[in-house]
């Protein structure tokens, strides 16, 4: 459409007016005001898409991942962040600060504090053969956490899927490698914490940005058919440690208490033995000087032993009779039970100086 406007001439010396220009264009093109209108509501809804896909929020619990056209570009942190729009640059929100599970022979249906459980069609995932070549049920839990959000989204095409592979593997190697009662009872601890260790070592070799937080049994059995069997044989082990337990209290019981006898025992011979060695060698050191002594003086020590012994003799005598050499009966003497004083001679009624020597 030719437009109908004339500049003005040029060497006049004076600037155009800028409204008047302005309004000469409006009255010359035709439903201008109808077209003002339109163009006013494209601008307000372009500048409602600009802004809605300008600005992004991440979650506490969350990262923030920018591809730019399709290329990863940066990471963000928890909060209001900024990005090119109209899908120039696009989030994509990383739960990094939650703890995820993973069920393995069973699934839960409903939480709670008595949670349902269903465990029918798991069992692929459940049997398993132990180093016995004995098949058992096992029934795990793997928890994990996302470390890298970039690993996570990139470097794996089904992380979720390469957890549970890596996990059954890791499991049944282990399992594999035990007998059936060792699984069963003893190293169920001892199976989950080395499952960790091999399961994070396999995560980190692929790369997949995840940390394992835990490894649990949840329970261990024996396939159904057979659990009467399995559980007769725990009764009769339980039996057994039971007897072998209680003998060993009673070994704890009586071998010190027979120790300590032996000990007192051997200790009263020692110093028994002691004792009567010693009082040899008294005696014997006695004698030596008792000799040596009788060598030197031999009446003098011959009345020294003579008084000694009648000494240590009548310290147990009660009643004392003295036979005379003129007297053919017995002579009381001393009346030793009284026990008050000796009686003498005169009061015995007897001549003095005769019936002691």
């Amino acid at each position: 459409m030719p437009m109908d406007w004339t500049p003005p001439p040029r060497g006049t010396g004076r600037e155009p007016d800028l409204n008047k220009v302005i309004n000469d264009f409006k009255s010359k093109i035709p439903g201008f005001k109808k077209a003002k209108g339109l163009w006013v509501v494209v601008l307000i809804v372009a500048a409602i898409v600009l802004g809605s896909t300008a600005y992004y929020t991440v979650g506490p619990e969350e990262n923030g991942i920018i591809l730019r056209f399709g290329r990863f570009v940066r990471e963000s942190g928890p909060g209001l962040h900024f990005k090119l729009p109209l899908g120039i640059e696009n989030a994509i929100k990383v739960k990094t600060g939650r703890v995820f599970k993973e069920e393995f022979g069973f699934r839960v249906i409903s939480p709670g504090v008595r949670s349902r459980f269903s465990e029918k069609g798991y069992a692929e995932e459940s049997l398993m053969l132990t180093g016995d070549l004995n098949v058992i049920e096992v029934k795990w839990i793997v928890q994990y956490k996302i470390r890298d959000p970039q690993l996570w989204l990139f470097a794996v095409r089904d992380p979720v899927a390469a957890i549970r592979d890596l996990s059954e593997s890791v499991m049944r190697q282990i399992v594999g490698n035990r007998l059936s009662d060792q699984v069963l009872t003893l190293q169920r601890v001892e199976i989950a914490a080395k499952a960790q260790v091999e399961l994070q070592k396999l995560l980190d070799s692929y790369k997949t940005g995840v940390q394992v937080v835990t490894v649990k049994l949840q329970d261990v059995n024996p396939p159904p058919p057979v659990q009467p069997a399995f559980n007769e044989v725990n009764e009769a082990r339980q039996q057994k440690e039971r007897m072998i337990n209680e003998a060993q209290e009673a070994y704890n019981r009586e071998i010190p208490k027979a120790l300590g006898e032996a000990s007192r025992v051997v200790t009263e011979a020692e110093g028994y033995a002691t004792e009567k060695v010693n009082r040899a060698q008294g005696q014997a050191k006695r004698f030596e000087d008792v000799l040596a002594s009788y060598l030197t003086a031999e009446d003098v020590t011959r009345r020294r032993l003579y008084l000694e012994a009648m000494q240590r003799m009548l310290a147990n005598t009660q009643k004392i009779y003295v036979v005379d050499e003129q007297v053919r009966g017995l002579l009381p003497l001393l009346n030793l039970g009284a026990g008050k004083g000796r009686a003498t001679n005169q009061d015995l009624g007897q001549p003095q100086g005769k019936g002691v020597k």
